[in-house]
């Protein structure tokens, strides 16, 4: 059985606060598109998350909830990931063909955004696959999470969806096996720019206070599979990052959900996935063609979409 909190917080921020979390979060996605576009065949990890903190720290970024982070090839799907100083960048070099997850949490006036961007360089037909999968989970976790499931539920849900499609948890290799986080607004008076593990110091105080704060309330700030997260939806913003991977190939977004004390929304829908996949369904509509008059003989069935299986043959 969930377990029941002690008390249903009222949710904190006003309108003024939400457009700020969101122009932090739609800076974050536009450097990001921006590192995208620079980056080609031959860059390495490590060059291309120096790229993107000037790029964040040009647009105005003043602190980090975390560094940022890039991941190509196998990496993109934590393959053969065994400690946590595995996520930071590294000397892997771009090559045609390869995925590529770019991930940054800027800070601008105490306002945080955590955004996860999926890109390829050339072909990749599995990443192709995923990429357009990936709206499913969007649209399962918003639906769940409006139904007041508790967390872990969500979470579960999300491992069923993944089976059937036959793909795996990826996220389930962050520490504590994370699906997402909550996220406020940073007011302590920390040094800004100073990291620890690779966390901003003024998160880390943060992050600490609504631990304690949340844990005595019987919830939690971290939101994952376990006995912490048996708990419905706390009202505030979250930052959810569904990570799904097949083989060598991993993807995944990351935005804000916001969540209310009865109902629960994205932040923005104006973002580089969601705009992909209203793009690919404007184009399947108009070259579909118009229904034709029924025949005299039944139609035989439209061959179905490859798996993510059969586009690596």
């Amino acid at each position: 059985m969930p377990r029941t909190a002690t008390a249903t917080p009222a949710f904190r921020y006003t309108e003024r606060d939400l457009v700020r979390f969101r122009e932090t979060q739609q800076l974050a996605y536009h450097c990001a598109e921006q590192v995208a576009a620079w980056i080609e065949p031959g860059v390495t990890e490590r060059q291309t998350t120096a790229e993107l903190r000037r790029r964040l720290v040009a647009a105005g970024v003043q602190d980090f909830f975390h560094v940022p982070f890039a991941w190509f090839g196998d990496r993109t799907a934590f393959r053969h990931f065994h400690t946590p100083l595995q996520f930071f960048a590294g000397n892997r070099r771009l090559e045609e063909g390869m995925p590529y997850v770019l991930d940054c949490a800027p800070v601008v006036d105490g306002y945080t955004a955590d955004i996860g961007y999926g890109g390829k360089v050339g072909e990749n037909r599995v990443w192709d696959r995923l990429a357009a999968d990936l709206r499913v989970y969007r649209e399962l976790i918003l639906a769940e999470v409006r139904a007041r499931k508790p967390l872990n539920e969500v979470y579960a849900a999300v491992d069923a969806q993944l089976a059937a499609h036959g793909y795996d948890n990826r996220h389930q290799v962050y520490p504590g096996r994370v699906i997402g986080h909550q996220v406020t607004r940073t007011v302590t008076r920390g040094p800004a720019g100073v990291n620890v593990f690779g966390f901003g110091v003024r998160t880390l105080q943060t992050l600490g206070r609504e631990l304690v704060s949340e844990r005595l309330h019987g919830r939690s700030p971290l939101w994952a599979d376990g006995r912490s997260s048996r708990h419905a939806p706390t009202p505030g913003l979250w930052a959810v990052e569904p990570h799904i991977g097949f083989r060598g190939v991993g993807i995944k977004f990351e935005e804000l959900l916001v969540v209310t004390e009865d109902d629960a929304y994205w932040l923005d829908d104006d973002l580089p996935h969601v705009r992909r996949w209203t793009a690919t369904a404007t184009t399947e509509q108009a070259t579909t063609p118009p229904t034709a008059e029924p025949a005299a003989e039944p139609a035989a069935e439209p061959a179905a979409e490859p798996t993510a299986q059969e586009a690596t043959r």
